[in-house]
């Protein structure tokens, strides 16, 4: 397991094991989100397995799969929505990690500043400088 911590209560992860499940609920994580499709991984790393390791640790579990290039603003809308209704701390996880914090990035224009954004994000291992023009449209769109 490889956590990233974007900021104190959202970390990203590159793909995850069922076993880890346990290992994060002692860790005082409440929720974590998949943000890949099962077309890309096998049976014993798909959604519905786990979910059920999720569960059986006492986690939320959240299924918003990212297709590489593809995310649309459901899925931003989704992962903000899963994150505010955490009671804890949240691991989002794909095959890198990069879905998961573009997703929270994109997710949090208009609530912090996009150097803000671009900071937490490379501070964690991943450079979203090229998100910039897009992270400042959407902020100045949240402004109104």
């Amino acid at each position: 397991m490889d956590l990233r911590p974007i900021t104190e209560t959202y970390s990203v992860s590159p793909q995850m094991e069922p076993t880890d499940m346990a290992a994060l609920a002692e860790m005082g994580v409440t929720t974590v989100i998949c943000n890949r499709p099962d077309g890309e991984n096998p049976g014993p790393l798909q959604a519905a397995a786990m979910q059920e390791a999720a569960e059986a640790a006492g986690l939320h579990f959240v299924f918003n799969p990212i297709t590489g290039g593809a995310m649309t603003l459901q899925n931003v809308e989704e992962q903000a929505e899963a994150m505010a209704a955490a009671d804890g701390a949240v691991v989002a996880y794909c095959a890198s990690g990069n879905r998961s914090s573009i997703v929270w990035a994109l997710g949090q224009a208009g609530n912090l500043s996009t150097d803000e954004i671009l900071a937490a994000t490379q501070a964690a291992g991943y450079d979203l400088s090229g998100l910039r023009p897009q992270l400042d449209a959407m902020a100045a769109q949240a402004k109104g």
